[in-house]
């Protein structure tokens, strides 16, 4: 007799910036899923809060069809607040085996969705709680990165009612800058600065996503992201190295060049020395035992030409379409995108089980 499939609930959506790009990865995870070992719980977070199951859909779908049918025909929700929604909704949940959260940004990859869940004592996929909420804070990200020895681009941290920065700051930080909500992803609110007169503009900008702002001193160098996968017994592994490029004039790998050009490059593998590429994955390894990480982890750094290496971000659930850059690593090591999402989820259970003394 086969084994029971296990029944999944797919979290999307959200209340974040990253609500689109959170359905683009839900689409891609839909569709990829083994009918065969799982059954499938979709729930669409709005943008209002309000939680919305789908009882049923389409089986095996396409990824275009799984995006049409998340954008065209999901259920509406027959509850008006997000509480009522989520109590209801959680009572689903609570019936299946494993929740896989499918979201990008605040309230979804900070802390607060794991913190309802391991309330609850659902297991989910990916990272915990202190995890997912000091890699979500640019700030707290770079104070553990520099712990461990990780090199990361100068800066300085603009909190609530502080607008400007000091002239002995931009002294030392120089210009141009990069200017950044201190929570938020997929370079949403993020701008370049050439001219400390632009300055106000660029923290109005970033305090529209968050109102702790960072402004760093800008790192020449190539932009190289580098994968973590934790798989069942705990044994980390690295992908191989990829490089973005992007063209158009763009001067960073900003929301735009991410999502709707389609001319940006990714070279996988990236054209490294063996050494570099070596010290890439062993900083991401440390990165991920320092966050206290599970699961997964994305680590994006700039290697300038003498080779040292910088610490630039890290996401604790990267966009997840067939075509973002996780996926894409995976793929290059040979790991289809149907048997990441086995790993995955196969981890969880593994962290979910009991350990017996």
């Amino acid at each position: 007799m086969s084994d029971p499939r296990l029944r999944i609930a797919v979290l999307f959506g959200g209340r974040s910036g990253e609500h689109d790009v959170s359905c683009h990865s839900a689409a891609s995870i839909l569709a990829n899923l083994d009918r065969r070992r799982y059954e499938i719980l979709p729930v669409r977070i709005g943008r209002d809060g309000v939680w919305t199951s789908a009882p049923t859909m389409p089986d095996r779908p396409t990824v275009e069809a799984a995006e049409q049918w998340l954008h065209d025909d999901f259920p509406a929700s027959g509850h008006r607040t997000p509480i009522s929604s989520i109590l209801a909704t959680l009572d689903e949940i609570s019936e299946c085996d494993m929740v896989f959260p499918a979201l990008h940004g605040p309230y979804g990859e900070d802390g607060t969705l794991q913190t309802l869940l391991a309330e609850f004592g659902i297991p989910f996929v990916g990272n915990g709680i202190a995890a997912s909420a000091l890699s979500m804070d640019k700030e707290y990200t770079k104070k553990i990165a520099a712990s461990v020895g990780l090199a990361v681009a100068d800066g300085v941290v603009l909190r609530k009612g502080q607008h400007d920065v000091s002239a002995v700051d931009r002294d030392r930080l120089g210009l141009p800058v990069f200017v950044k909500p201190a929570r938020e992803g997929s370079s949403i609110g993020v701008s370049k600065v050439d001219d400390w007169a632009d300055l106000p503009e660029a923290l109005d900008q970033a305090r529209r996503s968050d109102a702790k702002v960072l402004v760093e001193a800008a790192v020449v160098g190539r932009e190289i992201d580098i994968g973590v996968l934790e798989r069942p017994g705990g044994k980390l592994e690295v992908s191989p190295p990829l490089e973005i490029r992007t063209t158009r004039g763009y001067s960073f790998f900003d929301y735009q060049a991410k999502y709707a050009d389609s001319s940006t490059v990714f070279d996988l593998p990236a054209a490294l020395d063996p050494a570099v590429a070596e010290g890439l994955g062993q900083d991401a390894l440390r990165l991920f035992q320092a966050l206290d990480c599970r699961g997964l982890l994305r680590v994006d750094f700039f290697v300038r030409s003498d080779g040292s290496r910088v610490v630039n971000e890290v996401n604790t659930f990267p966009g997840f379409t067939s075509a973002s850059q996780y996926p894409r690593m995976w793929q290059a090591a040979g790991l289809e995108y149907h048997e990441l999402l086995d790993v995955l989820i196969d981890t969880a259970r593994w962290r979910a089980t009991p350990v017996r003394v």
